[in-house]
């Protein structure tokens, strides 16, 4: 964490320990994480360069715990409705909490910057998001049919208003 993530009032030293900006640096990382965690459809490095480019409108967070990437999260801060790009835990740190707290960090972020709202698409067969999902009070919108290739997985369009408190948030 930096003097500007404190002074920003963005991270809290409190609410996730190792949490900072995503930086240039990190893209290596992230990459490799991707691809350990989505085999079929991992972000390619430019697409990481473009997220990057892409503040302030777009917002990423990386955690790293004992000397390694454990997760990142990103958010679309496009103005009433935020969308969430991703958030991704390491394997090693699954069931630990931290996809929870990263999501606590992004519904603030994007309280922060004005956003009434929080949209996100999630395969319909990844339990444990879903779940996250379901606990803190999104609900879904929409089925896109097939939307995740290989597989032919259904994509759950999902909605938050930030407003709403779920059940353990």
């Amino acid at each position: 964490m930096t003097s500007d993530d404190v002074t920003s009032g963005k991270v809290a030293a409190d609410v996730l320990d190792g949490l900072r900006e995503l930086a240039w640096t990190d893209i290596p990382g992230l990459v490799a994480l991707e691809t350990e965690a989505f085999p079929d459809d991992a972000w390619a490095e430019a697409s990481w360069w473009g997220e990057l480019a892409g503040r302030p409108r777009r917002d990423y967070v990386v955690v790293h715990r004992e000397g390694e990437l454990a997760a990142y999260a990103g958010l679309d801060l496009g103005g009433q409705v935020a969308d969430l790009m991703t958030i991704t835990v390491a394997p090693g740190h699954r069931g630990t909490g931290l996809g929870a707290e990263l999501l606590d960090e992004l519904e603030s972020r994007a309280t922060a910057g004005g956003a009434e709202a929080l949209m996100l698409e999630v395969r319909a067969d990844n339990a444990p998001a879903r779940a996250l999902y379901d606990r803190r009070g999104y609900d879904v919108l929409n089925v896109r049919r097939g939307y995740y290739q290989p597989g032919n997985v259904d994509a759950l369009v999902m909605r938050k208003m930030l407003t709403q408190r779920g059940i353990d948030s």
